[in-house]
């Protein structure tokens, strides 16, 4: 009798320890922690960036992987092209402007653009927009016309246009090296401009010559500056708007991108090492505690990844927002919300 207790027992355990797989509820197979990473796209260095050092990986992983709202779509422009921005026109459709990377054969500093109904679909303009002008923010002026922010040996120039296709010069400088926070920079570049409580404000990055301490792949270090002007000509350097000598950031912050939001709230977004990311601009200034948003890299611990998403600009067309980026000698991407 007790032989038969006993297996009847060890039955029991055996079948009360071991459920059919297809039991088993979903959130028991895969930890709630877990994401899936869209592919990465890449394969080069972001534009501006030497080699990296061996991208180096962390010892341990991250304790907060990143789950983006961002959603990956497609290329939008193929090729060797890089910073991109859009205005809308008055016909519904919406302009890209854009330029080649520099190390393209013939590069000299052209402009370039293209229109779309959908955000999707970009079919390029013929000609040029422009010469000696990288890095294009663009604005529509309240008498219709529109004005283009650029970089321009080393400093900050702009240009105005009835048309958004022929462009002249507005005479002067925007933005020159000076500042009045004690940095001795060697350039600016990369300006965003937008008109934000009847005001224009702007971010630029500003570059200095030194290389930010340990192994980092680029050379000299880069932050992000801003300044206000009531006319969008003559502009009230204020500043630093966030600072890149951390351990965050590790000496380089490039493509601020302004963005307003149907709330009304105004976002500053960059891009570093690892990423996108932003942070808030509230009270007449940008906060210091960023968020970030959106990466290509399929590894999480990967201090340096090849080829983060760079010069982030976003837009909204229809009942989406779309983020468009570079991946280094493949073009300029989207990502979207909504």
């Amino acid at each position: 009798m007790k032989k038969i207790i006993y297996l009847i027992l060890i039955i029991f355990l055996i079948s009360g320890c071991s459920r059919p797989l297809e039991n088993v509820p979903t959130n028991e197979l895969v930890p709630s922690n877990e994401q899936i990473i869209p592919p990465d796209y890449s394969n080069q260095l972001p534009r501006e960036m030497p080699e990296s050092p061996g991208h180096a990986i962390v010892d341990e992983p991250e304790v907060v992987q990143l789950v983006s709202k961002w959603k990956i779509g497609g290329s939008a422009i193929p090729g060797n092209y890089a910073d991109a921005d859009i205005i809308k026109l008055d016909d519904g459709k919406y302009r890209m402007y854009y330029s080649p990377e520099p190390e393209v054969p013939g590069f000299k500093g052209q402009i370039y653009s293209a229109l779309s109904s959908d955000g999707i679909t970009w079919s390029q303009e013929s000609g040029e927009r422009k010469q000696g002008a990288t890095f294009p923010s663009l604005i529509k002026l309240s008498d219709g016309k529109y004005r283009m922010y650029f970089q321009s040996q080393g400093v900050i120039n702009s240009a105005s246009s009835s048309d958004g296709l022929n462009w002249k010069d507005d005479s002067g400088t925007r933005i020159d090296t000076q500042n009045n926070v004690g940095l001795n920079l060697d350039n600016v570049a990369a300006p965003t401009v937008i008109k934000f409580d009847n005001q224009y404000l702007m971010v630029y990055r500003g570059t200095i010559n030194e290389k930010y301490p340990g192994q980092v792949p680029n050379n000299n270090i880069q932050l992000l500056l801003w300044a206000v002007s009531s006319d969008g000509l003559k502009f009230d350097k204020k500043g630093i708007a966030l600072d890149s000598r951390n351990d965050e950031f590790q000496g380089l912050l490039d493509g601020p991108e302004l963005v307003t939001w149907d709330d009304g709230s105004l976002s500053l977004y960059f891009w570093s090492y690892k990423g996108v990311y932003h942070v808030q601009f509230e009270n007449g200034k940008f906060s210091q505690t960023s968020e970030f948003d959106f990466t290509t890299s399929t590894n999480p611990r990967m201090i340096f990844p090849e080829n983060p998403p760079g010069d982030p600009t976003i837009t909204r067309i229809g009942n989406k927002w779309f983020m468009y980026y570079g991946q280094h000698k493949e073009g300029i991407f989207y990502a979207t919300i909504g």
